[in-house]
């Protein structure tokens, strides 16, 4: 066994690999650019090393300075996470060539699923079912446009280098397949380098189940049992399940036998997965799902499968790599209970979902999940990376009960400072469909507007807002010889102003009411925590926690009650307000990242609605429309140049 291994990732997964390898005793390296330098992962370590400013392809996709970095401590293996480094079968070749193991599968291994089209090919001559479509080598836009037709829409383009969504358009009409392919083709360049595609067809009502494979040097291949992915929204996992809902004996005898067949038939050593689309239109049927893909890595979900199989699969890498045999056969494994995985991104969810920063100035998980993170109160989500904040892991003696875990599980989860997606997830976890385990990838896209509802703000909520904004504890600071001691609050609440006064009668009694005097809300023996408060409203004891802190020259605080959190600021009438409202005759980038694609020039005509400049943001691209008819009066960037959140990109002439 080695006695100490690097860790060529950041965040959540090096965590996870460290919080193992320290288990098991193993000496551990973390890595880490100018971004990271105070991360948890660093702080996590036994020693860290510096490898290059921010950007990844100046820090964490340098496999020659990692390899360097290895040497330099002494490390005798390196573990690549996921993403990154983790499929690059360059890198794995270059680890071994400079005498280190690489914690994962072979070059070949590696290079046989990591094109979708050789790996489709490959699955075939294994008696693996696959998707039709087509997956030859011809790139040109018209064969490919003809083999769409031939097909018949709707098609997913899907770039055969890709993963996570990237590179993946779903075409549903043939006048849309040209803007499409650039589009794919574009992101696949960008995010892998490669930007050929492949066309298959899309499965109307299609469930995404994938089956953890393992394979060790000694012949051993054995599957780990299923995982849903089906919670999707823009082609990425949202929240996973294992088992999946509707699994007969059958169908997963069939579906894990098609998985192994296809770890065995590259000589798979190592954790990977196998990613079966899947018809969802009724019940899983034997002849009703076909291989997509092969992830050749530890996944984001695995903990859902480590939770009902009892397995740790870190530790079965490392033992693995080390050149023994797996420390579980088939028949040692079984299906315990069920669980669930949901993943916390910053993430502003009411303007697409698009990845926010900031800086977390509260962080607070459930006792009752599993909550796995790379940041900690005081980290800051940066634009250079994945924004996700915790994966929330419950686990129950059946689905059901899972599920009531995980629901319960995030809605005391409580993050301050940056927006996140955790109402989002609280809705999804509470879906009827779900709940009943309706799944498909289309479920969020479909729900999408009852999804993201935004939480009604409650009376007592913005009456302890106030008394955070004010600092008073009740309790202590409303005692007055005669008369009662009160005190007015201007608060900001998304766009509105809100003007409270607080009256305090002594004994924690609060009053909340309104300018005209109007009571708005009474609360009674109010008492101050260090993270909260308790109150009693309507003869029921609450509580809430609160978090406050600064955020330029405003006070901002962040409560966090009945599941919900509420963030409002307290401006400082010394800085007067800023108008918040974007200018109809401008284009303003809605996040920072680079810009890819310029569509127009100056003095061209526009009409709302036109798309006229593609950004880029952690290898997610989004298209930016013209505000209204109109005339190009300036274009502020260019193609390649990075932009701020907020800059404006393009003006319109003035609307006359």
């Amino acid at each position: 066994m080695f006695s100490k291994i690097l860790i060529a990732n950041r965040g959540e997964i090096a965590c996870r690999v460290m919080q193992t390898a320290t288990q098991m005793g193993i000496k551990t390296v973390a890595v880490y650019s100018d971004a990271d330098a105070s991360s948890r992962h660093v702080a996590m370590a036994d020693e860290a090393v510096r490898i290059g400013p921010a950007p990844v392809s100046e820090s964490y996709l340098k496999g020659d300075i990692i390899i360097a970095a290895a040497l330099q401590t002494g490390a005798q293996a390196i573990h690549p996470g996921y993403g990154f480094l983790s499929e690059n079968p360059d890198f794995v070749e270059a680890v071994e060539a400079a005498g280190l193991t690489f914690i994962g599968p072979s070059a070949k291994a590696i290079r046989a699923m990591g094109l979708k089209d050789a790996a489709k090919a490959l699955m075939v001559k294994a008696g693996v079912p696959v998707v039709p479509g087509y997956h030859g080598e011809n790139q040109d836009a018209d064969f490919l446009k003809t083999q769409a037709d031939e097909i018949g829409y709707p098609v997913l383009i899907k770039a055969r280098a890709g993963g996570g969504g990237k590179g993946m358009r779903l075409v549903e009409k043939p006048e849309d397949f040209a803007s499409a392919l650039e589009s794919a083709a574009r992101e696949g360049q960008s995010a892998f380098g490669d930007a050929a595609v492949l066309i298959e067809r899309y499965i109307t009502s299609p469930r995404h189940i994938e089956v953890q494979v393992f394979g060790d040097s000694h012949g051993n291949v054995v599957h780990l049992y299923e995982r849903d992915c089906s919670l999707q929204r823009r082609h990425q996992k949202v929240i996973e399940e294992a088992p999946a809902p509707g699994m007969t004996d059958d169908v997963r005898a069939a579906m894990t036998d098609a998985a192994v067949k296809a770890a065995q038939a590259i000589n798979y050593v190592g954790a990977g997965t196998i990613e079966f689309i899947v018809d969802g239109s009724g019940a899983l049927r034997t002849d009703g799902f076909w291989f997509m893909e092969m992830n050749t890595r530890l996944q984001v979900e695995h903990p859902v499968t480590e939770a009902i199989t009892g397995k740790d699969l870190v530790a079965a890498q490392l033992r693995v790599a080390a050149g023994e045999p797996l420390p579980f056969r088939q028949a040692d494994l079984s299906i315990n209970g069920h669980a669930f995985e949901a993943r916390l991104y910053a993430e502003d969810v009411p303007a697409g979902f698009l990845p926010a920063t900031g800086h977390i100035a509260h962080l607070a998980f459930s006792d009752i999940a599993r909550n796995d993170s790379g940041v900690r109160a005081g980290d800051d989500i940066t634009p250079y990376y994945d924004p996700m904040v915790a994966k929330v892991i419950t686990h129950g003696p059946n689905r059901a009960e899972a599920l009531l875990r995980l629901s319960a599980a995030l809605g005391d989860t409580h993050v301050a400072g940056t927006v996140t997606n955790l109402s989002f997830l609280q809705a999804l976890a509470a879906h009827e469909g779900f709940k009943k385990g309706e799944v498909n990838t289309g479920l969020i896209a479909d729900e999408i507007d009852h999804l993201t509802l935004p939480a009604v703000l409650s009376d007592e909520v913005t009456a302890i807002a106030a008394l955070a904004a004010l600092n008073i504890n009740p309790q202590t600071d409303g005692w007055r010889l005669w008369g009662e001691a009160s005190h007015t609050v201007c608060l900001r609440f998304a766009d509105e102003l809100l003007e409270r006064k607080i009256i305090l009668s002594g004994a924690g009694a609060v009053r909340l009411t309104m300018p005209d005097g109007t009571l708005c809300a009474a609360l009674d023996n109010v008492v101050r925590t260090q993270d909260g408060c308790s109150f009693v409203m309507d003869n029921q004891r609450r509580s809430a926690r609160v978090a406050t802190f600064m955020r330029g020259n405003e006070t901002v605080v962040s409560v966090h009650f009945n599941g919900h959190t509420f963030e409002f600021t307290r401006p400082d009438p010394l800085y007067g307000r800023s108008d918040d409202k974007l200018s109809a005759s401008a284009v303003i980038a809605p996040m920072t990242g680079v810009v890819r694609l310029v569509n127009v020039a100056e003095k061209s005509k526009v009409e709302a609605g036109q798309r006229v400049i593609v950004i880029e943001a952690m290898k997610m691209e989004m298209a930016l429309e013209a505000p209204r008819d109109g005339i190009v009066a300036a274009i502020s960037c260019k193609v390649g140049q990075a932009v701020e959140s907020g800059s404006i990109l393009l003006q319109l002439e003035e609307d006359e």
